[in-house]
C-alpha cells in the first residue's frame, strides 16, 4: 500500500495535514500524478517537482516544498509529504 502523510506547516504548526493512501505497491517512485491528488485534496496550488524532490523522498522518506516551488501564493509556509508506505 502507498501512504504518504502531507501537512502544511505555518510558523511551525501543522495547519492542513492528510494521509494520502492508494492501495497500489510502492516502487519507490513519487510521481507527479501523486503530488496533484495530494495538493487537490488539501485544496492548495500543486508545487512544481524536481528530481531533487524525489530524491529527498527516496533517501530520507520526506520532502518539502517551498514558496518557491510554488507558482501561485501560498497561506503556508511550506508543504511537507513524509513516506509512510510499507
Amino acid at each position: 500500500m502507498l501512504k504518504f502523510w502531507a501537512k502544511t506547516i505555518s510558523e511551525q504548526k501543522i495547519t492542513r495535514d492528510l494521509m494520502y493512501k492508494k492501495f497500489e505497491k510502492y516502487t519507490g517512485e513519487f510521481s507527479l500524478e501523486h503530488l496533484i491528488e495530494i495538493c487537490h485534496e488539501l485544496d492548495i496550488p500543486t508545487p512544481i517537482l524536481t528530481k531533487t524532490h524525489i530524491n529527498h523522498l527516496a533517501e530520507f522518506n520526506v520532502v518539502r516544498f517551498k514558496g518557491l516551488d510554488f507558482v501561485e501564493s501560498i497561506d503556508f509556509d511550506y508543504l511537507m509529504i513524509e513516506n509512510c508506505s510499507d
